[in-house]
This record gives C-alpha cells, sequence and structure tokens, in this order.
C-alpha cells in the first residue's frame, strides 16, 4: 500500500459494527408502524395442478382478517428480473407450477390469525404430471411446465469461436469428461421481509432486498405507477448472496394488501418458505471436452450443459450465460464452443447464488483440467502455469483483460502451500488440491436497458465541517460496502474517516445504484463516491486558497488539514474551518459523482454477459485427508491468493475470502435441496440443510496480489464472489488426490467417496 493513501487500505472499524454487535441494528422484520398489520401467502401444495377454483369467503369471515386477496385482485402483468423472459404472475392465475407458487395472500391483525385464515381459503386443484428431472425435461411426451416454452426450453445457447473440430484433430490428447452439480440454497441468516403503506398515491416498501433500484423499477412496472411514488428502502441487512436481488410476492401482495386495508403490511417467508422461493444455485450437467498439445497446452475446448432452472427464469439467462462465457477467462486458449440448455421444471426457480452461473462450471473445468494433467503426467500446477491468462490480452469471447497476476497467484500459492514437498509425498488417504477462479468487478449491462448511470454518489459537509454524510444506493449486504465507501470518499476528500456517516439504499434520499450483484460496488459505487469525495476536495481547497492567500494548485489536504505542497503555513486551516467558511459565503458544500461503465463486448448473441470493466483472478490450494472407513473428508488448511488490485479495507477483504470459502466448501462437500418424487422439499430447515459452521472450517491463509487496475478506483477490482468459484474444484481435485478416484457430482459427501474407495479396492482387487 502506497503510503501516500492515508485512509484506504486501512483495516477501520466498520461503520456500522457498534449497532451490530450491540444488537441495536434495525432489520426490517424488527421495524414497525402505528396500525402494521400482518400478512401471509398461501402458496400450493402441488408441483403442478390446474386450479379450478378458490374460495376466500370463509377466511374473510374469520375475525381479525382485513383482507383476502387473489390473482381477481391484483395486476396480471408477468413480472420477472429477466426481461426477455417475464414469465411470472403475482399470483398463479389458471395454474401453479411448483410447491410453494403463489396462490393467495392474507392480511390480519396478528401472525396467529393469518395462518388460521390460509387454512380456511378452498382451492381446487386438478392435479397434473410434473417435471422433476431436468435430465429429462426435454423427452418426448414430458409434461409442459410453460406451454409458451416448448419441450420445457427456457434458454438455448449456441456459441462458437474459432474452429472446435479442427483443434480437437490436431491435438496430442482429447478428454471428456462429465459432471453434475446439485441445487444449494444461499441460506442468508436473515429471512425475506417486506413492510409495505401508502400516503395517498406514494408507495413505500421496506424490503430486504440487495438492490432497491431495480426494486423500485420492477414495482412501478407491475403497477403502471411513475418510479417517483415508488420508494424502496432497504434497513440493515442480514445476508443476501444472490437471493435478495429480485423482488418477491412479499413485495407485491403487501402493497395490494396495504392498499385494501389502508394500513401497513409487513409480509415474511419462514425457513420454509425461504426455501420453496428459493432462487439459489442451479442444479447443472456438465459435459467437458478439451484437447491439449504434448505439453498440456489448451487447443481447444467444448462445453455442453444443461441446466435446472426451475418453474421461471428469474435471473436464469444470464446465469445460463455466465456458466460457459466465463470458462475461457483463466486460461488462454483460441477455439471453443458452448452448447446449454436451461430447462423448466416444476420445482423451485433458481436464480444467482454467489458467483452465479460460474462456480459449478469452474469445478467441472479444473477437476477436468486435472484429469487430463493426470493423463500426460504433468504437475496440476504446472499445467495452469503453462495455460494461465496474462495480463492486456481479450479472451475469444471478447472481454478485455486489463490486470492479471494468475501466474503470480500460482506461483505463490505453491510457495505458501508447500506444493513441491506434498504433491504425491503424503501418507496414504491424505491429499493436495489446486483450482483457479475469475471473476468480474460489475456487470457491463445493467439488467433492464437504460442508459442510466450504473452508480452514482453525492457527499454533503455538515455547517459546521464536523461530519460528512455520504448519501449512496449501494447496497451493504453485511459485506462492509458502507465501510470502503466511506473510506473512499474520505480519501478522495481529505477527509478523516471516523468522521464519515452514511445514508444508503434508500432511492428516496440516495442517487440511483443498481446494488449488490456481480461484485459491481467497490469498482462501481467506489469510482462514483471517489469523484463526489474529489468535488468536495476541490472547492475545499479553492476556498483555502482565498482564505490563505495561496495558489490553489500548491495546496493539498489530508487527514482533516489543509496544507501547502511548497512551503510551511504559520497556522495549517482545519478541514472544518474551510468547509465553515465555504458555507457562510457559497453555502452548502456537496460533492457528487457517477459511474458508467464503457462500452464492452462483442457482438454475436449474449455477448453482454460477462462484459465487465475489470476482472479478478485466484488461486486456491487445499489439503484434505479422507477416513477410508468412514469415507469422512477433513480440511486441514486451505490457502487462497487473490489478485484483486488495491486493498481497500485488508480485515474486510480477507472476511470476504474467509465467507466464500466456508460457503465454497458447504457446497462441495455437504450442502443438497432434496426433493420427494411430488416435489417437496425433504431439508427445508437449518438443521437438516447441512451448512458449515465456524466448526467445520479449516485453516485459512490468505494472500493478496495488488496490480493497479485502471478501471477501478485507485486501482482496486472485486473479491467478494470470485473467492468462490476456485473452492469446488479445490476440494475435488485434494479428494481426487487423496483416494485417486474421483467422485464426479456435487457435492462430494463421505457416502459418495466411501463407495468410490470401495469400487477401486473391489477392482484393484479382481485385477490381481
Amino acid at each position: 500500500m502506497s503510503e501516500k493513501h492515508r485512509v484506504i487500505g486501512r483495516s477501520v472499524p466498520r461503520i456500522d459494527g457498534r449497532e451490530k454487535v450491540t444488537g441495536a441494528a434495525k432489520y426490517t422484520g424488527d421495524l414497525t408502524f402505528p396500525n402494521l398489520l400482518h400478512g401471509k401467502i398461501l402458496t400450493s401444495p402441488h408441483a403442478h395442478a390446474r386450479i379450478l377454483s378458490i374460495d376466500t369467503s370463509e377466511a374473510e369471515r374469520l375475525p381479525g382478517v382485513k383482507a383476502v386477496i387473489t390473482h381477481k385482485d391484483v395486476p396480471t402483468l408477468k413480472y420477472g428480473i429477466s426481461p426477455a423472459r417475464w414469465d411470472e404472475n403475482i399470483f398463479c392465475i389458471d395454474k401453479v407450477r411448483f410447491v410453494g407458487d403463489k396462490v393467495a395472500a392474507v392480511a390480519c391483525i396478528d401472525e396467529e390469525t393469518c395462518y388460521k385464515a390460509l387454512n380456511l381459503i378452498r382451492v381446487e386443484y386438478d392435479v397434473l404430471p410434473a417435471v422433476l428431472d431436468f435430465r429429462h425435461a426435454m423427452d418426448e411426451g414430458m409434461p409442459q411446465v410453460h406451454d409458451e416454452y416448448p419441450r420445457n426450453i427456457n434458454v438455448e445457447i449456441h456459441q462458437n469461436f474459432g474452429d472446435v473440430e479442427a483443434a480437437f484433430a490436431a491435438a496430442h490428447h482429447v478428454r471428456t469428461d462429465a459432471f453434475l452439480g446439485q441445487r444449494t440454497y444461499q441460506a442468508p441468516i436473515e429471512p425475506h421481509s417486506a413492510i409495505s403503506y401508502w400516503e395517498g398515491e406514494k408507495l413505500t416498501v421496506y424490503s430486504s432486498t440487495q438492490s432497491p433500484h431495480y426494486f423500485q423499477y420492477y414495482i412501478a412496472r407491475e403497477f403502471g405507477m411513475k418510479m417517483g411514488d415508488v420508494r424502496v428502502a432497504k434497513p440493515y441487512l442480514g445476508g443476501g448472496f444472490g437471493g435478495k436481488l429480485e423482488p418477491t410476492g412479499l413485495e407485491f401482495s403487501g402493497a395490494v394488501l396495504a392498499r385494501r386495508t389502508g394500513r401497513p403490511v409487513r409480509m415474511f417467508y419462514d425457513r420454509a418458505e425461504m426455501f420453496r422461493h428459493n432462487r439459489g444455485r442451479h442444479a447443472q450437467y456438465m459435459e467437458i471436452t478439451t484437447g491439449v498439445d504434448a505439453d498440456g497446452r489448451l487447443l481447444g475446448a467444448h462445453a455442453n450443459f444443461l441446466m435446472d432452472g426451475g418453474a421461471y427464469t428469474s435471473l436464469g439467462i444470464a446465469t445460463a450465460y455466465y456458466a460457459g462465457a466465463l470458462l475461457p477467462l483463466t486460461y488462454e486458449f483460441d477455439n471453443y464452443r458452448f452448447d446449454l440448455f436451461r430447462l423448466y421444471t416444476n420445482l423451485p426457480a433458481c436464480g444467482a447464488q454467489r458467483g452465479h452461473g460460474a462456480p459449478q462450471p469452474k469445478y467441472a473445468f479444473e477437476s477436468h483440467l486435472d484429469n487430463v494433467a493426470s493423463d500426460l503426467g504433468i504437475d496440476p500446477m504446472e499445467i495452469r502455469l503453462r495455460n494461465a491468462r496474462r495480463p492486456d490480452t481479450v479472451t475469444l469471447n471478447d472481454f478485455q483483460v486489463n490486470t492479471c497476476e494468475l501466474k503470480a497467484c500460482l506461483e505463490q500459492a505453491r510457495e505458501i502451500s508447500g506444493w513441491a514437498e506434498k504433491k504425491g509425498k503424503l501418507p496414504r488417504g491424505r491429499g493436495i488440491g489446486v483450482a483457479t477462479g475469475s471473476f468480474v468487478s460489475g456487470a457491463g449491462y445493467p439488467i433492464y436497458r437504460t442508459d442510466l448511470p450504473h452508480a452514482a454518489a453525492f457527499i454533503k459537509v455538515h455547517e459546521d465541517g464536523t461530519a460528512a454524510t455520504l448519501y449512496t444506493g449501494a447496497t451493504d449486504i453485511g459485506q462492509g460496502s458502507d465501510t470502503i465507501l466511506c473510506q473512499m470518499a474520505a480519501e478522495a476528500m481529505g477527509y478523516r474517516y471516523e468522521q464519515m456517516k452514511i445514508v444508503a439504499a434508500d432511492t428516496e434520499t440516495t442517487p440511483m445504484d443498481l446494488g449488490a450483484y456481480a461484485s459491481r460496488q467497490t469498482l462501481m459505487s467506489g469510482t462514483a463516491v471517489k469523484q463526489a469525495g474529489e468535488a468536495v476536495k476541490k472547492q475545499i481547497l479553492e476556498m483555502a486558497s482565498v482564505m490563505l492567500h495561496v495558489p490553489c494548485d500548491d495546496l493539498e489536504c489530508g487527514d482533516g488539514l489543509v496544507f501547502s505542497r511548497s512551503r510551511e503555513l504559520e497556522a495549517p486551516l482545519t478541514f472544518e474551518e474551510v468547509a465553515r467558511k465555504h458555507f457562510v459565503l457559497r453555502g452548502p458544500l456537496l460533492g457528487h459523482g457517477s459511474y458508467t461503465p464503457p462500452k464492452l463486448g462483442g457482438k454475436f448473441k449474449g455477448a453482454a454477459v460477462g462484459t465487465s470493466p475489470a476482472y479478478s483472478f485466484g488461486v486456491q490450494v487445499s489439503e484434505v485427508e479422507i477416513d477410508e472407513d468412514t469415507g469422512e473428508v477433513t480440511v486441514h488448511d486451505v490457502w487462497d491468493v487473490h489478485d484483486c488490485g488495491t486493498v481497500i479495507n485488508p480485515r474486510l477483504l480477507h472476511g470476504q475470502v474467509h465467507g466464500a470459502l466456508a460457503m465454497g466448501m458447504g457446497e462441495s462437500v455437504w450442502e443438497q435441496v432434496l426433493f420427494d418424487d411430488k416435489g417437496n422439499i425433504r431439508n427445508p430447515d437449518l438443521a437438516n440443510y447441512r451448512l458449515p459452521t465456524a466448526l467445520d472450517m479449516p485453516r485459512i491463509h490468505s494472500r493478496v496480489i495488488e496490480p493497479h487496475e485502471p478501471a477501478g478506483p485507485w486501482g482496486a477490482k472485486e473479491v467478494g464472489e470470485g473467492s468462490t468459484n476456485p473452492t469446488m474444484g479445490c476440494f475435488s481435485n485434494a479428494i481426487f488426490d487423496a483416494m485417486g478416484v474421483r467422485v464426479n457430482s456435487l457435492p462430494l459427501s463421505y457416502e459418495k467417496i466411501w463407495r468410490a474407495m470401495k469400487e477401486k479396492r473391489e477392482k484393484d482387487a479382481a485385477e490381481g
């Protein structure tokens, strides 16, 4: 970290730390209003069924019930998060498409009455055959989830770059492997909730959302309102990981119930309802073929995928394209074909989960690459070094890569993990594995078409100069963006972080920002904040020049003091003094900034997905031990080396790495959403959905490499999602190294490992 930076590059305390550790922080579910009603949604008990009739009369007569609504009482305009596939209604009109689909809602004086009222709504269904296995969703004779999408095809992708067949023909070695990724769920600690109320024609929604702007846009669109008549505000938020990026039935039905009753209405999901709403990780079938030369250099690759989308599109179009678009990012090769079908099923809709569509394909590719290395007798670390992307290159699918220190990450990971001393030399049952990853630093294009900036911010310095408030639409979902943006503001202003305040994620009071997704806020929101801070600093120096009779270009401001670059002042001015004088003579001291990415990507279909101003790169190595009698996996150590550009807050960065590893480790070994043969979730709770705890975590050794990224503020780029992308492949390869046989489906459960080792022993014994 350069000494010229006074605030960024340091592990300052979180700006929200006191409120969170003392319990003073108020989340959406903690808020209360006079005359608050409680609302609940009635959901389908069937995976696929026609709705023949809905009788709400008995529920309406129940004392304490203030409103009951069905599809007849709400707009019927279809909505979604991907404009190319708006396919969901507030309530189902003619049929339900998964267990948990929305049928009706009630508003009552308390929660107990809500549950009683839901039990009194009579729905007559005609149960239909259901599509529960995405691998057979396109089969002839299968039921249609949506009649307008034949063969249950939600998204179909066919991309070709170069000449894959010619590359395979010229290759020294060609190999094909198939892998299966499972459904997983984000499991944020805070349940989804929303509180809605009306003031005349203005609707206010407090929501546990990752993007107040997108919620505002889609709510206004659904109800035919001006965006200025819809206020969406995010209180403190307890985790999202992609699952709180799109509006739910809570926001839409809550708004209607509040309008109908004239009172605020609080809607919420319990934990089982959160699982059924889902929008988590897609299950994927992934077939990978590569051709390499005799030295293991990649000549071409073919990715052939099937993806379980569930009943609705959600963010699935982007997920589908991400699954293939990011595969050529970490390694350099010229020939690539990507084929994918995202399929409708009668299961909960899948959406965005940390890393979006990339982690499972990366698991498949990294596992496959180790298989290729084994075939050729090349060290897995070496084959990656030979193929690693270099800086200032363009991928075969037209992604411009500026900074890239993947080779340096590999070399440092090899050194700090003791790879050379361990690979092939560990005791029986113990193994070491490596994988790489990369990710975007913000999506190059917004979810809906608009020419508005992707981020904006303004800073107001208080009249006496003793505090400055940053106003930003950026969304802190627990990752610490409020803190680093305040660090950036203070750095750009020449101010002190300790005197910063923040107002964030409220469409009424803060400027537009697209929110927390695609690891965008450090680069995009940070650039807007930097501009706003620099605008304030410019005005401070101009006023100080008048006060000191010193040329403006000879003045600097840092740590809240104004000083001369070339001479020693008798009495340096404080930021407070100058700010107060500015207010007296020129009025409010304000600075504003905005960020719009440059035009990015190619012109082929789907070229926009995966574009970004900058890309992060990382490497993970893990060392595991397997109990041959039980298949139990013990992870002893994980080493992570990340190229994330300039580090803004080291403690928060390493916290992101630890969290990403925990999430990736859970998905690698334990987590899976399970269904019965009727489409019911068998484990919709935190007792049976096996999340890792602090007691399961290994020793983590986190390092960074800091190239100066020209597209980012002070050279910064992302770390939050990119740290998840290598994790599954890293564990897969370590387990493969330990047991000598590959398990090709996630999670890499103890039972699967035990069975694979048992089959290997039996095969070895038979062969003699």
